[in-house]
C-alpha cells in the first residue's frame, strides 16, 4: 500500500534519479517536477527518463518570466549583494522553484515534497522554509539527511552502482571535477578541486562568460531605462537593437555581458549553517543592472531615504541568502524597498568592455540633481570651514528636494530663485494648515543665517516647507 504521494524537485541528473527510485522503494508514489529557470537542459529527455523510472506524473514548468519579474527584479531594486560581492543567483532561484513545487503538491493532493539538496548546503534551508511558509502541513523528505539513505550512498561510486542495478541511465560524458548550478541569473561552481581555496579556477570552467582578455576589442554601449527601479527597456546604442519585455531584457544583458566577460567573481562566503565555502560565480546581466540601478537610484533618490534603503538592502540580501524570502520580515523589507523606488526613473548609458561596466551618463524627469544650483555662483558658501551643502536639510532652504519630501511651495520656490540671485525677499505668512516647524529644517536655516550674517543677505527662518515661521523676525546682517 502506498505511503502517499511525494512531489520531487527533479533535475534529471544522477542524484535525483536515484532518489526517485529510492522513494518508490520506500513505498511512495512519485511525481517529478522540473523547473525551467533558464538552465541549459534537455527537458524532454528528462521527462522520458523520469517516466521510464516509474514517475506517476511529470511536470516541466517554464518559470523564466516569473523568475525575472517576481524575483530578479525585486533584487535589482534592492541592489541585493551578499557580503559585498555575491549577487545571490542561486538564492534568488530557490523560492521561485519551491513556490511552484508547493502549488503542484496542493493541486495533486500530495502531502510530501522532496529535494536532492545535501545536508551541508544552504539550498535545503531555502527549499524547506519556502515549502513550510506556503504549505505548513506539508511533510518534507530530505534523503541526504536520512541515515538510511546517506549511509547507503556515501559517494558517487555508490550512486553509480545503484543506478546500474536499477536501470537508471548514467552519464556517458566525463563528469567535471566540480559541481555546477545554472539558471538565468548566473552559473555557480563549487566543490571538488575548488574546495582548496588557494587553487585557481581552470580556464575551461566558465560557461556563461568569455575570458575578458579574449573578449571583443570594441565596447557595447547600452542605454537602460528604469521605471520605479525596474528595467523597462534596454537599447544597444551602436546597432539600435532594443528589448522591452522583462525576460528579453535580462537575456539580452546576459548576452552582452557574457561576450565581454562581465560578472566573474571568486569568493569565500559564510553559509547560513555555520561554515565557510568557496564559490565561483558568473553573473553578467545582473552585474550590468546593479551598476545601472545604483547610478539612477543615486540620481533620483533623497539622500536620507537612500541611507535607510541601503541598510534595508543589506538586510534583504541576508534574508534572501538564508532562505527567508517568504518570511514576514522579508515581506516587510520588500515593501519598504518598493516604496523607496517610486521615483527611481530614467535612463542610464553605459559601456560594457573587457570585463567592466563603465557609466557614461544619465537622465531622469525626476532627477534631484539641480544643474542651476551647481552652476550658480552663491557668495560665501564656505564659512568657518563648513560647507552649506554638507548640512542635512540645506536642500530644504533652497527648495532642491522637490520629489521625496514635502518641502516646496510656490513661496519657497520663489525664495530659492531670489536667494540664488542674491536678493532674498520675505515670504508670505503661512496659510491655513501650514506644517509645523521641523527641527532639522530650523537647524539648517539657522546655521545658514549665522554663516551669512556678515553679508548683506537677509535670511528668513523657515520651517521644513520653506515658509516663514509665524511670529519670527528675519535675521539681520551685522
Amino acid at each position: 500500500m502506498s505511503k502517499g504521494t511525494v512531489v520531487l524537485a527533479y533535475s534529471g541528473g544522477l542524484d535525483t534519479s536515484c532518489i526517485l527510485v529510492w522513494l518508490k522503494e520506500q513505498g511512495y508514489d512519485v511525481i517529478t517536477y522540473l523547473a525551467d529557470i533558464g538552465q541549459d537542459e534537455d527537458f524532454e529527455a528528462a521527462r522520458k527518463k523520469a517516466e521510464s523510472l516509474g514517475a506517476k506524473k511529470v511536470y516541466i514548468e517554464d518559470l523564466r518570466a516569473e523568475f525575472v519579474e517576481d524575483f530578479i527584479w525585486p533584487s535589482v531594486q534592492a541592489n541585493a549583494v551578499y557580503e559585498d560581492r555575491y549577487l545571490l543567483g542561486t538564492a534568488i532561484a530557490r523560492p521561485c522553484i519551491a513556490r511552484r513545487q508547493v502549488e503542484i503538491a496542493r493541486s495533486e493532493g500530495a502531502h510530501f515534497v522532496s529535494h536532492g539538496a545535501t545536508g551541508k548546503g544552504n539550498d535545503q534551508i531555502r527549499f524547506e522554509l519556502t515549502c513550510y511558509a506556503l504549505y505548513p502541513e506539508v511533510k518534507i523528505i530530505a534523503p541526504w539527511r536520512i541515515p538510511e539513505f546517506y549511509n547507503r550512498f556515501q559517494g558517487r561510486t555508490d550512486l553509480m552502482e545503484y543506478a546500474e542495478k536499477h536501470g537508471i541511465p548514467v552519464p556517458v560524458t566525463p563528469r567535471a571535477p566540480w559541481s555546477m548550478d545554472a539558471n538565468l541569473m548566473h552559473i555557480s561552481y563549487e566543490s571538488g578541486i575548488l574546495e582548496n581555496p588557494k587553487s585557481h579556477a581552470p580556464t575551461d570552467l566558465y560557461l556563461m562568460t568569455k575570458n575578458p582578455e579574449d573578449s571583443l576589442n570594441t565596447p557595447d554601449v547600452l542605454e537602460v531605462e528604469f521605471r520605479k527601479g525596474v528595467p523597462v527597456k534596454v537599447t544597444n546604442v551602436k546597432d539600435g537593437k532594443s528589448e522591452d519585455s522583462p525576460l528579453n531584457i535580462f537575456s539580452y544583458l546576459n548576452e552582452i555581458g557574457g561576450k565581454h566577460g562581465v560578472g566573474r567573481i571568486d569568493i569565500v562566503e559564510n553559509r547560513f549553517i555555520g561554515m565557510k565555502s568557496r564559490g565561483i560565480y558568473e553573473t553578467p546581466g545582473g552585474t550590468i543592472l546593479l551598476k545601472a540601478h545604483l547610478d539612477i537610484e543615486t540620481f533620483t533618490m533623497d539622500k536620507e531615504v537612500r541611507r535607510i534603503k541601503q541598510g534595508l538592502g543589506i538586510k534583504f540580501s541576508e534574508l534572501l541568502y538564508n532562505g527567508f524570502w517568504y518570511s514576514p520580515e522579508c515581506d516587510f523589507v520588500r515593501h519598504c524597498i518598493t516604496k523607496s523606488q517610486e521615483n527611481v526613473e530614467g535612463k542610464v548609458q553605459l559601456s560594457v568592455f573587457k570585463g567592466q561596466v563603465y557609466i557614461l551618463g544619465r537622465e531622469s524627469p525626476k532627477s534631484l540633481y539641480n544643474e542651476e544650483l551647481v552652476r550658480a555662483a552663491i557668495p560665501h558658501v564656505h564659512r568657518a570651514g563648513l560647507s552649506l551643502f554638507s548640512l542635512p536639510n540645506f536642500s530644504h532652504v533652497l527648495g532642491i528636494d522637490t520629489l521625496n519630501r514635502p518641502c516646496l511651495t510656490k513661496t519657497s520656490e520663489k525664495c530659492r530663485a531670489e536667494f540664488l540671485e542674491g536678493r532674498p525677499r520675505p515670504p508670505a505668512p503661512p496659510g491655513p494648515g501650514a506644517p509645523s516647524p521641523h527641527p532639522r529644517g530650523l537647524l539648517a536655516v539657522a546655521t545658514v543665517a549665522w554663516m551669512c550674517r556678515e553679508t548683506t543677505t537677509h535670511v528668513m527662518p523657515l520651517d521644513s516647507s520653506g515658509l516663514m515661521l509665524s511670529g519670527q523676525r528675519p535675521f539681520e546682517p551685522k
